[in-house]
């Protein structure tokens, strides 16, 4: 998303038209999940992407065509059909919804723009509500509702109640950097998004089982910071990857950061005193995701210093140790993926466990092949 955004930018700041089409819900297998987004400019080029195939080809045309014939935001949804499935390669059965949103004049959009790639550069979240399903005849679709990082709302979703309703559900998803399809007490569809800097993971320790985590983290895009208090563990020779290195103390170390709720440390230093430091620091930053390296034992140790030092129990329950998913990793490698695992699963509000087919749909299948024989 963060691409279409800097480009949005860019073209209102020289005032030419474009069109975004953004994934708003999806149900069923699709290539691309909700927030995805693709900017067309007037000329047909475009930048982002809505999952490929004739998914991304069939809204790709419907946004040039709106935008050429000055038309107004739409809803659509796109059926993938087993024709298309087969035609495409892509899993059968689902089906996308998306918002085309034309873009001529540059002024009713630009602030909410500027606000959000501010959040991505570091400033404060920001959160947009746009309106996908009037209802009572209040408002139009596209019509959009902005959270400034001063908590200062700005435009309109057609209704006081409506707005009210949306603006509150973004608080919580702001500093996340989420989104939703709200449904709201009146009957009408809203999409919410939230923007933030991007996710963060933030290594205390520069040993063996950072080492291997850090490509992990940078090959899904992530933010990299890596804090340790010696110079020959921490240094962008040993972690090219990391878009930051400091040498220092572990609790002064992440002080210096701006971590917020999705952001993820994992504290795994050289030994028991400098965990004890490095996860009481984490402990009481904002963080969203907090682990620690370690056995039972040295968690349940650390976590009496910890009480004893006044972290509240409920933020202690909220820290994941043993860090990562069982998976009975033992090298590196393995301890990487499963934390990385973990991490993912917590982003995306998931427990992390199995997909394997339900034994109801396994029932069915082998039915319908013994029907069929």
């Amino acid at each position: 998303m963060e691409i279409v955004l800097r480009e949005a930018q860019n073209l209102l700041g020289k005032g030419e038209p474009f069109a975004i089409a953004t994934v708003v819900d999806t149900k069923g297998s699709t290539p691309q999940k909700p927030g995805a987004k693709l900017l067309v400019r007037q000329d047909g080029s475009g930048v982002g992407t809505l999952g490929g195939g004739c998914v991304e080809g069939d809204i790709w045309f419907a946004a040039k065509m709106l935008l050429k014939e000055g038309g107004k935001p739409t809803v659509r949804d796109y059926l993938l059909n087993e024709e298309i499935a087969a035609r495409e390669g892509l899993v059968c059965g689902g089906t996308m919804y998306f918002l085309i949103d034309p873009v001529v004049e540059p002024e009713p959009l630009l602030p909410s723009v500027r606000g959000i790639v501010g959040a991505y550069d570091g400033g404060p979240s920001v959160g947009l509500a746009t309106l996908l399903k009037p209802a009572k005849n209040k408002g139009r679709v596209g019509d959009k509702l902005f959270i400034g990082g001063d908590g200062v709302a700005t435009g309109t979703l057609g209704d006081p109640l409506r707005d009210q309703e949306a603006a509150s559900a973004l608080q919580g998803l702001m500093d996340r950097g989420r989104i939703k399809y709200l449904s709201t007490r009146d009957g009408s569809k809203v999409f919410l998004e939230g923007y933030t800097t991007p996710p963060t993971v933030v290594l205390a320790g520069g040993g063996h089982i950072s080492k291997a985590l850090a490509p992990l983290a940078k090959a899904l895009g992530l933010r990299l910071m890596v804090i340790d208090d010696r110079p020959e563990f921490a240094n962008k020779e040993r972690f090219p990857e990391a878009d930051e290195v400091i040498v220092a103390d572990y609790a002064q170390g992440l002080q210096q950061l701006d971590l917020r709720p999705n952001s993820a440390v994992v504290v795994a230093t050289r030994g028991h005193r400098e965990d004890d430091l490095a996860l009481e620091a984490a402990a009481r930053s904002s963080a969203g995701y907090v682990g620690l390296v370690g056995s039972k034992r040295k968690v349940i140790l650390i976590y009496e210093e910890l009480l004893k030092h006044g972290i509240p129990p409920e933020r202690l329950r909220a820290i994941h140790a043993p860090i990562g998913l069982n998976i009975g990793a033992t090298t590196p490698e393995e301890i990487a993926l499963s934390i990385m695992a973990e991490i993912v699963a917590f982003r995306e509000g998931l427990s992390g466990g199995p997909m394997t087919l339900e034994e109801r749909y396994f029932r069915k299948v082998v039915s319908k092949v013994k029907a069929s024989a």
